[in-house]
């Protein structure tokens, strides 16, 4: 197995057992998940592997949040504590964690009734409130949106490395016409760059259908708190809908969109006003986003790439119905 842990010095930090199968799952951007069984149970390890998010403090701070949120009734999936009652283990320089294996399957907006997006507004909305709670305050200020000169350089820059690689394939004409479309699009807009972003508070981060599992129809446990942080919360939530009510042609699914976002709101106690300047800015970082093409042309990393024709269309989409989102987040 390519990367593969090592059990016996992780295993004795912990009351599991002794490994019998260890299976990598495949789903996951950012670090990586195994599927562990021992003589004692089923277990998900998880290896902490991208710097960004692989501080063990940083990691430890997930942990409190998730027990604490767990205590609250939101359902996650806490770690196990080890023998010396830590919850990251660091071996060879890299830090674990293992959690409880949780029965469940991942499902995107397409597959949800309009109760159960209502359920998933009240969800998001029930993490948020539940992070007030048991996060301490902090004073952050929410960042600056895009610029737009940077953007201009950004595009010039991807169209000349679209330009250089060879063979051409289809996923560079793809990526070619959606540069110089924003482009344009960015040209008429520009003078609509948002202002700071709103109140901000404790968010999950990664709000989005691989980090969400369901048992039936009801959510088992939010899972991935890598990018636990203080961030304009609903921004998190205009976010996750953008990626959840997405279609395969790039637009929105407005009305499962405004069951959800009406939930949100209830729960999280967020104004229309809050959900309305918060479609706006998220429209601008989607305008002024290209994560996608980044990873494929300066990283070579491809993981992403069947996200990119929906992703991608969707901003051109939100550009001409703006009032009409506006309204189902807000509504």
């Amino acid at each position: 197995m390519p990367h593969a842990p090592p059990l016996g010095a992780l295993l004795s930090r912990y009351a599991a057992g002794h490994a019998v199968t260890c299976e990598p799952v495949d789903q996951g951007l950012l670090n990586r998940g195994y599927r562990l069984r021992t003589t004692r149970g089923r277990y998900f390890l998880k290896q902490h592997f991208d710097p960004e998010t692989a501080d063990p403090a940083a990691i430890a701070r997930q942990h409190r949040a998730t027990r604490r949120l767990a205590d609250l009734g939101v359902p996650v999936a806490p770690p196990l504590s080890g023998r010396d009652g830590r919850t990251v283990a660091v071996v060879g320089g890299h830090a674990y964690a293992l959690h409880p294996w949780i029965d469940g399957r991942h499902r995107h907006g397409g597959q949800l009734t309009p109760e159960q997006c209502t359920r998933l507004g009240a969800l998001l909305g029930a993490v948020h409130a539940g992070l007030e709670r048991v996060m301490p305050p902090d004073g952050r200020a929410p960042a600056a949106s895009a610029d737009p000169a940077d953007t201009f350089a950004l595009i010039t820059d991807l169209l000349a490395r679209v330009g250089r690689h060879r063979p051409a394939d289809p996923f560079d004409a793809l990526a070619r016409h959606r540069l110089l479309e924003r482009r344009t699009l960015l040209e008429r807009h520009a003078g609509r760059r948002p202002p700071h972003g709103g109140p901000v508070g404790w968010v999950h981060g990664d709000f989005h259908p691989f980090n969400l599992l369901y048992r039936g129809d009801a959510p088992a446990a939010i899972v991935d708190w890598d990018r636990l942080g203080v961030q304009p919360r609903a921004e998190e939530a205009v976010r996750a809908a953008a990626i959840f009510f997405v279609r395969p042609v790039g637009t929105l699914d407005l009305p499962k969109v405004r069951a959800y976002a009406r939930a949100y709101r209830r729960t999280a106690g967020a104004t229309p006003s809050e959900l309305a300047a918060a479609v706006h800015r998220v429209w601008w970082e989607r305008l002024n986003d290209f994560w996608m093409l980044r990873w494929h042309y300066e990283r070579g990393d491809t993981r992403a790439d069947s996200q990119f024709p929906a992703a991608s269309a969707l901003v051109v989409w939100w550009t001409g119905a703006y009032e009409e989102v506006c309204e189902a987040f807000a509504g």
